[in-house]
This record gives structure tokens, sequence and C-alpha cells, in this order.
């Protein structure tokens, strides 16, 4: 791989790596943001478990996807980023609102699509 092209790989290893960490994280302690207020009704009327133990679920399974990309799993980690990305957009999507996050959302679905085929290439 050339230069470039490994500097642009390792631009999207340690932004979606560190990104679904922090959000992640901060599921539990809600300093970015409300994250409870992006939950579409529809999952809470479908899910069994309450919103906020949902969050945190969800912030445990995006701290672990951002550490799989950081500890070097990259090409799986990229994939399952880009699914759980396209999720979040779905469930943004029924929200009725939020329709610039879900679009944003879709964007670094991309980005993530784009690491796993670029750790594709590198092996």
């Amino acid at each position: 791989m050339t230069k470039g092209l490994t500097s642009a790989w390792w631009a999207l290893r340690i932004g979606l790596g560190l990104g679904p960490f922090v959000a992640g994280l901060d599921k539990f302690f809600n300093v970015l943001t409300d994250w409870g207020m992006y939950l579409s009704p529809l999952a809470t009327r479908v899910l069994p478990i309450p919103a906020e133990i949902l969050m945190r679920s969800v912030g445990v399974l995006e701290m672990i996807v951002g550490l799989a990309i950081l500890a070097g799993w990259t090409r799986v980690g990229g994939y399952v980023a880009m699914a759980w990305l396209l999720a979040i957009a779905g469930n943004l999507l029924t929200t009725g609102m939020f329709y610039d996050l879900a679009l944003r959302d879709v964007e670094i679905a991309i980005a993530a699509y784009t690491l796993a085929r670029l750790s594709e290439a590198r092996h």
C-alpha cells in the first residue's frame, strides 16, 4: 500500500476506533448528549428492556467495536461498525426526526466500509 493510502488507513482506524469507543462510554454518563432522545419510540415499544439498559448495552457494543478496530481487527471491526451505523441510521429514520444525523451515520458507515476494504488490501 502506498504511503498516502497508509496514512488514510491510519486516519480511518484511529477515528473509527476512538469515535465508537467514546460514544459508547458516554452512554453511561450522557456528557456529550442525552442519548436516549435518539432512541426510536418503535424500539422502546418492541424491545422488552428499559431504554436506559438498552442504551448502556449499545454503549458496551460500541466500545467493543472501537477497541477491536484500535487493537488491529480493522477488517472485521470495520464491517461491524458499518452494519451498526446503518442500523443506527435506520433507528433515527423511524423517530421521524434526526434525518441529518441519519445521513451522517450513513456517511460514517461508508468510511467504516472503506477501512475494512483497505484493511483487506493491506494484507
